[in-house]
């Protein structure tokens, strides 16, 4: 699968292509989905498959109180690579993007840009200024321009539809096996392990701490987790998740404590798959409160692993 990130680095397949448009947070079971039934449409019709998303996400860019993304770029780029599509479009959400009508956003990058053929997305799908385009406006332009639109149902579980909103929330209320069945995997947050303060050295709880790149996250507190190493090695341990209050932190870290481990991983791009809820986040008069913590979280969390 090629990535292309902004249409200027895109290169015009003379045949067209078949596409889809959203923000494919998360990559769950519903995106996989469309992605699937997009794919079997472009080999029908001999055409590349081709899904485009946002960066920052619109909902992002419009606003600050936003909700936590599953997943970052880097993320929902390595879940893709699961899938048949022949090429991921990154478009950066700018002013400039914003500010187009729908009706341009369709003459100037579906039919002039992409050359679309086949379009498939669903029929609550809205995009243009003031988000005035929708799916009857799509059908209109396909007839104009010669393109098929196609809507995609929505997959349920349990009756209910997927969602990323849903998965969301089903991580906030701790139920981690229900995300993973949305998702179609474990939830996870990967990301590069750097060097940190090595606090956790001094009470006897060293951490690999993973760089998040972002600005909020839809978990925060402790968790028991597990952490899978680019050998795919999957280690147990505890993590916590936030601001660190008991040592004054201002910026979001995921802190991973692995048990029985001594390797060293610094520098690795590594997956923290989420599989316990622990307790929130908190602060601590002294590091010695903090130490008898710890070694209560990683009780818990060994018993959850039944180690």
């Amino acid at each position: 699968m090629q990535l292309i990130r902004g249409l200027h680095n895109l290169s015009l397949s003379p045949d067209g292509c078949a596409l889809t448009i959203g923000n494919f947070d998360g990559v769950h079971l519903g995106h996989q989905q469309i992605i699937s039934t997009l794919v079997s449409k472009a080999r029908e019709l001999d055409l590349p498959a081709c899904l485009m998303s946002f960066e920052p996400l619109p909902q992002e860019y419009f606003r600050e109180d936003a909700p936590a993304r599953l997943s970052r770029l880097r993320e929902k780029w390595c879940a893709l690579q699961g899938t048949e599509l022949d090429q991921f479009l990154c478009i950066k959400f700018d002013h400039h993007l914003a500010e187009l009508s729908a009706d341009d956003f369709i003459r100037r990058i579906l039919v002039e840009k992409l050359n679309i053929k086949f379009l498939l997305v669903g029929d609550d799908f809205r995009f243009g200024k003031n988000r005035s385009g929708d799916f009857a406006l799509l059908k209109q332009a396909g007839e104009k321009y010669g393109f098929e639109v196609q809507d995609s149902p929505s997959h349920c579980l349990n009756g209910e539809r997927i969602s990323s909103t849903r998965i969301r929330q089903a991580l906030i209320d701790n139920q981690f096996a229900l995300a993973a069945e949305m998702l179609g995997r474990p939830y996870s947050i990967c990301g590069k392990v750097a060097h940190g303060d090595k606090r956790g050295r001094t009470i006897g709880f060293p951490t690999a701490n993973i760089r998040l790149l972002r600005h909020a996250t839809p978990l925060s507190g402790v968790y028991a987790v597990e952490l899978i190493d680019e050998k795919q090695q999957c280690h147990k341990g505890v993590a916590n998740i936030g601001k660190r209050p008991t040592v004054d932190g201002h910026h979001l870290q995921l802190e991973v404590h692995l048990f029985d481990f001594n390797q060293d991983i610094y520098g690795q791009q590594v997956c923290v798959e989420f599989r316990l809820k622990i307790r929130d986040e908190q602060r601590f008069e002294s590091f010695e409160a903090l130490h008898q913590q710890i070694i209560h979280d990683s009780e818990q969390a060994k018993a959850f692993f039944a180690l």
